[in-house]
C-alpha cells in the first residue's frame, strides 16, 4: 500500500506534464473561447433589438441619451469579445509553433536517414544484382544481398514520400501561422479603435448635454434648424450629381459584381429613388445604399485602390452629411464612398487592397442610426468640391451599387 501512494501521485505528475495533456489543455480552452464568444454574440443581438426599439421613438433628448448609452454598452461587449479572441488566437499560435517544431524535427530526421540511404546505395552503385548475387560464398548469401538493396530502395521511396508530405504540411502550418498573427494584428487594432469609439461616445454625450442643458425645449428647437440644414445640402448634393450621372461614359465602366462588399450587414436603403428617399430622407434621391451594422463593425476596402479623399464633415455641419468618410479610387474606373464612420485607419495617399480593413461603422453625420453609407461612382466624374454649407464634399455621377457589388450566395 505504501508503494501506491507513492506510485499513484507520481503517475499523475507524469500525465499532467505530458505533451499529450498539454495539448489536451490547450484544445479545451480554445473551445472554452469559443463558446464565450458564441455567448457574447447572442448578447450583442440583443443589445441590437433593443437598440431598434429606441430608434423607432420619437426623436427626442431623452431618446438619444438612451442610444448613446446603450452603443456604448454595446461597445463594452465588443471589447470583451475582442480580449477573448486575442486569447483565443494566442493558444493557437503557441499550438502551431509547437507543430511546427516537431515537423522540423522530422524534417532534420527525414534528411539524415535519407543521407544514409543514399550513401550506401552510392557505395553499391557500381554493382549489378547479378555481381551482388554471385560474389557470396552461398545461395542464402546472394539472395540476403539482393533484397537488401531492394529494401533500401523502398526504403528510399518511402523516405522521400514521407518528406515530401511532411515539407508539404510544414508549409501549410507556416501559412496558417501567419494567418494567425494577421488576424491578431487585426483584432489588436480593433481593441485600440473601439476603445476610441467609447471616448468619441462620451463626448457626445457631453457635448449633446451641454447643448440642451438637458432640455427637450431646447433639443427640439435644434433639431429643427439640423433638419433645414440637411434639406439644404441634400438639395445642393443633388442637384450637382444629377448634372455629374448624365457625364458618365458607360464603356468606361467594369463588368457587374467586381466589387467585395464592404461590411457585414443588411441594406437597410437602396439606390435611388426609393420610398424612404422621397419621405424620410432630406433630398428626395438616395446616391448609394445604406448597410445597417452595430457601431464598431469593421468596414473593408470594396476593391485595392488609392485613398483620395477622407474627412469629417461633422467639423463644418454637425449632423448635417456624410460625416466621417473615405473616398476610393480604383483602378477599374469606379470610385468608392464610405461615409458615416465612426473612425478612419487609413488617410489620403495610402495604397489599399481589395478586403483591407480602412474604419469602423458608426452614426457621424446625418445618420438616423448606425450604419455604412455606400455609394459607387464613375470615376471620370468624381471630384473633392467645396459646400457652400459643410466645407469640403465628395461629388460625383453616382452609379447604382448593386450592379456592381458582388452577388450574395
Amino acid at each position: 500500500m505504501k508503494f501506491l501512494h507513492f506510485f499513484i501521485p507520481f503517475l499523475i505528475f507524469l500525465f499532467v506534464s505530458s505533451p499529450i495533456a498539454l495539448a489536451l489543455s490547450s484544445s479545451e480552452l480554445i473551445k472554452q473561447k469559443t463558446e464565450e464568444l458564441r455567448q457574447i454574440q447572442v448578447q450583442r443581438e440583443v443589445f441590437e433589438k433593443s437598440l431598434n426599439e429606441l430608434r423607432k421613438n420619437k426623436e427626442s433628448l431623452n431618446r438619444e441619451l438612451k442610444i448613446i448609452n446603450a452603443n456604448t454598452d454595446q461597445l463594452n461587449l465588443l471589447l470583451k469579445g475582442n480580449k477573448i479572441i486575442l486569447e483565443k488566437l494566442d493558444l493557437e499560435i503557441n499550438d502551431l509553433q509547437d507543430e511546427i517544431e516537431d515537423l522540423r524535427k522530422k524534417i532534420d530526421g527525414d534528411k539524415y536517414l535519407l543521407a544514409k540511404i543514399l550513401i550506401e546505395l552510392q557505395q553499391r552503385d557500381h554493382q549489378n544484382f547479378l555481381v551482388l548475387f554471385l560474389k557470396n560464398k552461398n545461395l542464402t548469401e546472394g539472395f540476403n544481398e539482393v533484397q537488401s538493396l531492394i529494401a533500401l530502395n523502398h526504403h528510399l521511396s518511402d523516405g522521400l514520400t514521407q518528406a515530401k508530405l511532411n515539407s508539404q504540411l510544414l508549409n501549410q502550418k507556416l501559412s496558417e501561422l501567419k494567418e494567425k498573427r494577421e488576424q491578431k494584428k487585426v483584432e489588436q487594432l480593433n481593441l485600440k479603435e473601439r476603445q476610441l469609439i467609447i471616448e468619441d461616445q462620451k463626448k457626445e454625450k457631453e457635448n449633446l448635454l451641454a447643448l440642451t442643458k438637458n432640455q427637450e425645449k431646447i433639443y427640439s428647437q435644434e433639431l429643427e434648424k439640423l433638419i433645414e440644414k440637411q434639406k439644404a445640402i441634400a438639395n445642393e448634393i443633388e442637384k450637382i450629381e444629377f448634372e455629374l450621372r448624365q457625364k458618365i461614359n458607360p464603356n468606361l465602366l467594369p463588368p457587374s459584381g467586381v466589387l467585395l462588399w464592404p461590411v457585414s450587414g443588411m441594406v437597410s436603403q437602396d439606390y435611388g429613388f426609393t420610398d424612404f428617399a422621397r419621405y424620410g430622407y432630406r433630398g428626395h434621391f438616395h446616391n448609394g445604399i445604406d448597410i445597417a451594422a452595430p457601431l464598431g463593425t469593421p468596414v473593408f476596402a470594396a476593391e485595392s485602390g488609392k485613398v483620395i479623399a477622407s474627412g469629417d464633415q461633422d467639423r463644418y455641419c454637425y449632423r448635417g452629411a456624410y460625416g466621417k468618410f473615405i473616398v476610393i479610387r480604383h483602378e477599374n474606373n469606379l470610385t468608392t464612398l464610405y461615409a458615416h464612420l465612426s473612425r478612419q485607419v487609413v488617410g489620403v495617399g495610402d495604397i489599399i487592397k481589395k478586403g483591407e480593413l480602412i474604419g469602423y461603422v458608426g452614426h457621424s453625420g446625418y445618420a438616423t442610426g448606425d450604419h455604412l453609407h455606400f455609394t459607387v461612382y464613375a470615376s471620370q466624374t468624381f471630384y473633392l468640391g467645396s459646400s457652400r454649407m459643410c466645407g469640403p464634399m465628395p461629388f460625383g455621377g453616382d452609379l447604382n451599387p448593386m450592379v456592381y457589388l458582388e452577388k450574395k450566395n
